[in-house]
């Protein structure tokens, strides 16, 4: 675990379903983000303990980009007590669910994402993007992963993402890939 700036964390952890040939790499992303009152967690997998201890000492929320994203959510959110924000529509995980492009009563906006039920969240407060499957980064920077795309094209994609970069960006958090910045948001949606 790394943390980022003050109070954004980021770790690893291998993706327990994933096999060669997925099209993308068996190690993925985590974030979370403390603003002194909340914490934020984010597709968690793996939550390291010192967050864990943090967790128990704010109101804790963790916030789906997807509902396969769930990895250790569910059982992550009953140990902590912590509501669990899915987007909808899902009838797999339970929580709370959210439409991409609502606004979450935790001080998060989402805006939609390369399915119905995927989305990419704005932390208004510590100006990051967390991306779910929509943009990627397979080794050469953000993409488009067009290879998963089945209900949106990838002009609608970037359409319903190019929001973003009117904000103030200064964190791009994929849950596939590294920690980045606007830039490279900006020339994946290019």
């Amino acid at each position: 675990m790394r943390e980022l700036r003050a109070g954004v964390w980021h770790w690893h952890a291998p993706h327990p379903e994933w096999e060669p040939g997925h099209g993308w790499d068996e190690i993925v992303s985590s974030y979370a983000i403390d603003d002194g009152e909340r914490l934020l967690v984010f597709d968690p997998l793996a939550l390291p303990a010192e967050l864990e201890e943090l967790a128990g000492e704010r109101e804790a929320a963790i916030v789906l980009t997807s509902p396969w994203h769930v990895r250790d959510a569910a059982v992550l959110a009953e140990r902590l007590g912590a509501a669990l924000y899915v987007p909808s529509p899902d009838e797999g995980v339970d929580g709370l669910h959210y439409l991409p492009g609502d606004r979450l009563p935790v001080g998060v906006e989402t805006f939609p994402g390369m399915e119905p039920n995927e989305a990419a969240v704005w932390v208004e407060g510590c100006r990051a993007v967390v991306l779910g499957d929509a943009v990627i980064d397979r080794g050469g920077g953000l993409e488009l992963p067009s290879d998963w795309f089945e209900s949106k094209s990838v002009e609608q994609i970037r359409a319903d993402l190019r929001p973003l970069l009117d904000l103030p960006v200064e964190l791009v958090l994929p849950t596939h890939g590294e920690p980045t910045d606007k830039a490279a948001l900006a020339r994946a949606l290019a």
